[in-house]
């Protein structure tokens, strides 16, 4: 078997420099000297006692599996923060932003639709099963396969020309890194928050939520509070947006208000 490189020592000083702490800070808040601390990083100490990983384990909020498996250095700041966030996948027992679907007879995937009834409790129940399988769930064509869609409803007007109580079909986004600066989507976050219909943008301070309303303000959710994104595909609904003026139109109504001062100007020399 081949053998597998540990990078618990490397790991442990690159979490502790990213935190700023100096190696006797350090050493303080674990309890250990300053000295064993510095054995640890460099790697002198060939056999570190379990209690070690645990300590570390349980301060930085990242599993034993991880601080040894994996090369903390070389992951992206987005999956970075996720785990400082206590999102590691070992240490939570499950996947991060784990899907829970449901398929139809032939074992293809529904299109599961979240009520109004059913929002505030999305947060809790976005990845168990049987919640899951409670909603109500349909087909619909033309849409990719091999992607997973889900249908949510808009409550308010934030969103406007997207009408007010329109039902928002998303595809899941998997890998936050590759979010595109407002991407338009649904965001579904911890707590008595729900999820929330917004243009989204990935920025060093969290997610920036801002709205197609301009007269609502945009505001940043950490990360750490966000459970899941789905990016807008379309929208169902039985009101027609209003129509937006185009430059040509406003120019054309310009020139025509232009024409009528010119007549007036001319009637009254």
């Amino acid at each position: 078997m081949k053998e597998q490189k540990v990078f618990f020592p490397s790991n442990i000083r690159f979490l502790r420099e990213r935190k700023k702490l100096t190696q006797e800070h350090m050493a303080n808040i674990l309890g250990i000297s300053r000295s064993k601390l510095n054995a640890l990083e460099s790697g002198q100490t060939k056999a570190p006692q379990p209690e070690d990983f645990l300590n570390f384990s349980e301060y930085f909020k990242i599993s034993v599996d991880t601080l040894l498996k994996v090369d903390l250095s070389r992951m992206g700041e987005l999956k970075l923060r996720q785990l400082e966030a206590g999102n590691d996948i070992y240490m939570t027992g499950s996947k991060l932003r784990i899907l829970a679907i449901t398929v139809d007879k032939n074992n293809k995937e529904n299109l599961e639709y979240v009520p109004v009834k059913a929002k505030a409790g999305y947060s809790a129940g976005f990845n168990d099963p049987t919640y899951i399988a409670n909603l109500p769930s349909f087909s619909m064509p033309n849409l990719p396969h091999g992607t997973t869609f889900r249908m949510f409803p808009t409550v308010g007007d934030s969103m406007l020309p997207i009408p007010e109580g329109s039902d928002i079909i998303c595809r899941f986004i998997e890998n936050w890194a590759v979010l595109k600066p407002r991407t338009l989507c649904i965001a579904v976050l911890k707590g008595d928050q729900d999820f929330v219909f917004k243009q989204v943008t990935l920025d060093e301070k969290g997610l920036l939520m801002e709205s197609l309303n301009p007269e609502y303000k945009s505001y940043t959710v950490p990360i750490s509070e966000v459970l899941e994104l789905w990016e807008f595909q379309r929208f169902i609904s039985n009101i027609l947006p209003e129509i937006q003026p185009d430059l040509q139109s406003i120019s054309k109504v310009l020139r025509e208000i232009q024409g009528d001062i010119n007549s007036i100007k001319e009637r009254v020399e």
